[in-house]
């Protein structure tokens, strides 16, 4: 039993075989978890919402939650935890969370718990079957409700809870948990690595451990250009070489070695693009100069977007640059 157990967890997405299982466990949102914490000590736990980008531990923190007030034999009967693969329609409130959250359970005191997961892709039909529900029986069931975005939450639901936001991570509480992770794996990781690995995850715990996975099946060494080849990501080294040409060199030239090094590394002219876009905000252009340049490129992600053509794109970009070179040389005379 014991040697089955070990071969799941070592079979498992490092997203889950390192999940914190206790609140104490969590990195981030010290003031949400003291809050929630102090909460559960006191069994005055109210209706939550918690919302926010993906990956900043929403999920785990109510799971973990639920862990601290349930013992593992009760949590399936006291917990219902549904998710956007479900199916969260008018039928599902009005059947599946009405009987669950109606019944009470004997012999055990408290309340039970219903956990909502991506409750934005709820309709508002089946959202406004919820508010009901959720008055009706607030006596012996709360209610969690998680999404990305509070603006697809109806208003009616948001005043019956009490609202958390969790931000996206800072690198210095990512990186302790990288390093626990980096440690438990028995990993080589070099610090340019980590670096990358921070910066390409943008406050998302999940993604930085789903890269720091990938890299190290695909690699023997996690180093900075290792992370990046593994998601395709164009290096900053590769960002200034395609600057320095669309500013230097002629356009057939620019177009020409770009191309070449789009084909040669797999690079995606949108992550070009935003990389790029960066890039534009640290050189000190011209104040007209740089919003030429910000406004015909939002022009190419917008076509990009509408699925036009790569190559076009690319050559209206290389020409922006172009132009941005001539006004700079019109300003200088």
């Amino acid at each position: 039993m014991g040697e089955k157990s070990e071969l799941e967890s070592r079979n498992l997405p490092w997203v889950e075989k390192y999940r914190p299982q206790k609140l104490d466990d969590l990195i981030s949102h010290k003031d949400i978890i003291s809050t929630i914490g102090r909460f559960v000590k006191e069994e005055r736990l109210p209706h939550l919402l918690f919302y926010g980008p993906p990956g900043t531990g929403k999920t785990t923190t109510i799971l973990a939650v639920a862990k601290q007030i349930y013992a593992p034999k009760e949590f399936n009967s006291m917990v219902l935890e549904l998710n956007a693969s479900d199916d969260r329609g008018i039928g599902i409130v009005r059947d599946r969370i009405l009987s669950f959250a109606s019944t009470r359970t004997l012999f055990k005191s408290g309340f039970k718990l219903v956990i909502l997961d991506e409750a934005d892709a709820m309709t508002n039909d089946a959202q406004n079957a919820l508010r009901r529900v959720i008055e009706k029986f607030t006596e012996n069931t709360r209610f969690c409700i998680i999404c990305n975005y509070l603006s697809k939450i109806i208003p009616a639901l948001q005043s019956r809870c009490t609202r958390f936001r969790f931000g996206p991570l800072l690198p210095e509480q990512m990186k302790p948990r990288l390093q626990y992770v980096i440690e438990q794996e028995k990993l080589t990781v070099s610090e340019d690595g980590m670096d990358a690995l921070v910066t390409l995850a943008n406050g998302d715990m999940r993604r930085s451990l789903n890269i720091l996975q990938s890299c190290s099946m695909a690699f023997d060494e996690v180093t900075e250009h290792t992370v990046y080849t593994c998601v395709g990501h164009p290096l900053r080294s590769d960002i200034e070489h395609i600057v320095k040409w669309m500013l230097n060199e002629s356009f057939t030239e620019a177009y020409k070695n770009i191309l070449e090094m789009q084909t040669a590394k797999g690079l995606a002219l949108n992550d070009v693009l935003t990389e790029v876009h960066h890039y534009v905000h640290r050189i000190d252009f011209p104040m007209n100069v740089r919003i030429h340049l910000l406004e015909k490129m939002a022009d190419v992600e917008h076509r990009l977007a509408s699925g036009t053509s790569e190559s076009i794109q690319l050559s209206s970009l290389v020409a922006a640059f172009q132009v941005a070179r001539d006004l700079v040389a019109q300003e200088a005379n």
